[in-house]
């Protein structure tokens, strides 16, 4: 669950820094207050995009900062991508916004987006303003109906995922070999042609920089033999003034005086040895200069070897491997399209099977979907009822589309009813904007049961509700935080008298200029907010006569609820 939220330098909030705990948490303020504060935070820590003007006027960052305590479960799916909790399974997830960058955190550690959504997604849902009309769109009708009969559904959207993938790759396959016979003749021409000019130069890997060597080796033979002659008659014997001749006058003369002293015999026995090397060195390089010998026909040969071979690599690739490479790919291709009848036989083969595999496995997502589908539209009529939904009949409609797609071939639609009578329409056809929400948060309250995700958040789900049913929502919300902890940003009295802890979201004057802060409240303060919330704020005895029964009402609710 969430324990605490730390903010800082967000829009009209200086620094804020608050402590949740366990149950039905409700958030209040006036209108413009920034109620919508936390659900704003947690975005923002999914790592979604966020204007820089975000970021409070004068500030040079803006920080969010969200600390979890998670269950052993969840801790050992985290552990699983490599993110290892802290004492007592504490997680916290940040984000630093800035002028130039972003930067996302987990345990002081950064991270991807990719990790940051993921990691986000099992520890935290949000429903937010707007959510409920999601319900518009069929197509969430089966996500919906998915998650529900997720334990039975998992592996089977795993396989349906795979082998549709499977599926398009092969038809795409197929398309490739869509050509006419005339352009399968000039592909194989031309394949041909490139497959031999590589055969036909014969090349053998590491041969052009052995030829290079050799090239800049022989056209230069003249020079080296010139240079080494003139280094062989500075080093050599031939000449009284060579280092040779005269290394070796000086190894006679200091060996008449070796005996002398034992620091001149080891005069001389250096000079005995650069005296071999100098004799090595000079034989080393009169041997070399006699073997090299300038051959016009070599260097040519040599020459005409290397332009074949830069030749080819600049149409085949920049190495000699890198052209024996393509020459391999391109046989492969030509023997494709020499045996094209065949590959195109075995491609609608391995397609044929691919979509029997998907008709499989799609007749039993579409039978799980239909025992879940009785069960869940069961459910949510219940649900509704207690969301004082006073007649309403609601089913889930589940038809077969003409193609398979990743999730089968199941259409799924909910139908309602909410009057005596009248048969179930197109939800989008029949709810009003405050049903919609009612709707959602009956379906909410029913996928909690089945979600591992601790902390709910839902910002206004009493949208377009007051009197009884305000009630009842609120009554739902407290049986859902029996189970996980519940945040909800709400504006009416009824959800906050039955709220667990109670905070109010306000505006202040500091250092002038505004400031959002968040005050968790007494009960005699949560007493007073809900007489500002029923009216116009005026503490009569009999306003706050009334909040205080309101109180006391919720208390007995959840009291019966445990």
């Amino acid at each position: 669950m969430l324990i605490n939220l730390h903010v800082k330098n967000l829009a009209l909030i200086k620094e804020a820094d608050v402590d949740f705990s366990k149950g039905l948490i409700v958030l209040t303020g006036e209108t413009g207050a920034g109620k919508s504060l936390l659900l704003g935070s947690v975005n923002i820590a999914l790592g979604n995009k966020v204007s820089k003007d975000i970021i409070r006027t004068g500030a040079q960052f803006a920080l969010v900062e969200l600390t979890f305590q998670v269950d052993e479960v969840c801790a050992s799916k985290l552990k699983q991508m490599d993110i290892f909790m802290e004492e007592g399974n504490i997680i916290t997830v940040s984000r630093k916004i800035s002028e130039s960058r972003s930067v996302s955190k987990i345990n002081g550690e950064t991270v991807n987006v990719n990790v940051l959504k993921k990691v986000m997604g099992m520890l935290v849902d949000i429903h937010g303003q707007h959510e409920h009309q999601s319900l518009l769109y069929v197509s969430n009708h089966l996500n919906i109906l998915d998650k529900y009969a997720k334990k039975e559904m998992a592996d089977i959207l795993k396989g349906l995922s795979a082998e549709y993938g499977n599926y398009t790759e092969l038809k795409s396959r197929l398309s490739s070999y869509n050509i006419d016979e005339a352009q399968r003749m000039r592909e194989i021409e031309f394949s041909m042609y490139e497959v031999n000019e590589i055969e036909n130069a014969n090349l053998i890997p590491g041969e052009d920089e052995e030829l290079e060597e050799q090239y800049k080796k022989l056209s230069n033979s003249e020079n080296i033999v010139e240079t080494l002659s003139s280094v062989y008659g500075l080093i050599g014997y031939d000449s009284m003034q060579s280092a040779g001749e005269l290394i070796s006058k000086a190894t006679q003369e200091i060996s008449s005086i070796s005996n002398f002293d034992e620091k001149i015999n080891g005069f001389k026995e250096t000079l005995f040895d650069i005296d071999s090397v100098c004799r090595d060195l000079s034989a080393e390089i009169s041997d070399y200069t006699g073997e090299l010998e300038y051959d016009p026909r070599e260097v040519s040969r040599i020459s005409e070897r290397l332009d074949t071979i830069n030749h080819l690599k600049l149409k085949y690739g920049k190495t000699i491997d890198d052209i024996l490479q393509y020459q391999d790919k391109k046989q492969s291709y030509l023997d494709e399209l020499n045996n094209y009848s065949e590959k195109i036989d075995q491609i609608k083969g391995l397609i044929t099977e691919s979509r029997e595999k998907l008709q499989v496995l799609s007749e039993r997502a579409s039978k799980i979907r239909k025992t879940a589908a009785k069960e869940l539209q069961n459910s949510i009529t219940d649900a509704l009822k207690d969301l004082n939904f006073l007649s309403v009949d609601f089913k889930i409609n589940i038809t077969k589309k003409d193609k398979i797609t990743d999730k089968g071939f199941d259409n799924v639609e909910f139908m309602i009813s909410t009057n005596p009578g009248e048969p179930v329409r197109p939800l989008a056809k029949v709810a009003s904007g405050g049903e919609l929400s009612r709707i959602m948060l009956a379906i909410k309250s029913l996928l909690a049961g089945e979600d591992e995700i601790e902390t709910l958040i839902f910002d206004e789900i009493d949208t377009g509700i007051s009197g009884k049913t305000a009630s009842m929502v609120a009554e739902k919300l407290a049986k859902i935080s029996a189970n996980h902890q519940v945040i909800c940003i709400s504006h009416l009295s009824q959800i906050a008298a039955m709220a667990d802890s109670h905070y109010l979201i306000k505006k202040d004057m500091e250092d002038n200029s505004t400031a959002t802060n968040i005050v968790k409240l007494t009960r005699e303060e949560s007493i007073k907010e809900i007489v500002r919330i029923n009216g116009d704020g005026t503490m009569t005895d009999a306003a706050i006569a009334h909040a205080i029964e309101m109180k006391d009402m919720a208390d007995r609710t959840k009291s019966n609820l445990v």
